[in-house]
């Protein structure tokens, strides 16, 4: 993990953004840059891995966490962004649409791959 963690931040198009308390990890998101090929041709972001720790859900941390990432990704450039949650994830979705996302305006898709 360390190794993959350095090789993507050297990646000027991915976005890591940590909250601590007391030097203790209690959540971090990754934001992923995207070249487009239509339209404006402006870059998109997709948020991944966004986890916050169980302790501190409820309290702030992962708005703050988004906004700054959708500041990061303003500051870049990007038109939008995007991202997918499982539909079991109920309180990731209320998390997510009280933080302004909608799920009614697109059909998300996704295939495994080995």
């Amino acid at each position: 993990m360390s190794k993959q963690f350095n090789k993507l931040h050297k990646n000027n198009s991915h976005i890591f953004i940590s909250a601590f308390e007391n030097e203790k990890l209690i959540g971090s998101v990754m934001g992923v840059i995207c070249e487009e090929l239509y339209g404006d041709c402006k870059p998109f972001l997709v948020l991944e891995n966004m986890v916050v720790d169980k302790n501190y859900r409820n309290s702030g941390v992962g708005k703050a966490l988004i906004t700054e990432l959708e500041r990061i990704a303003t500051q870049r450039g990007c038109s939008q962004v995007v991202f997918v949650t499982e539909r079991d994830r109920i309180d990731a979705i209320k998390f997510y649409e009280s933080a302004g996302y909608s799920s009614q305006t697109l059909i998300g898709f996704k295939k495994k791959l080995n």
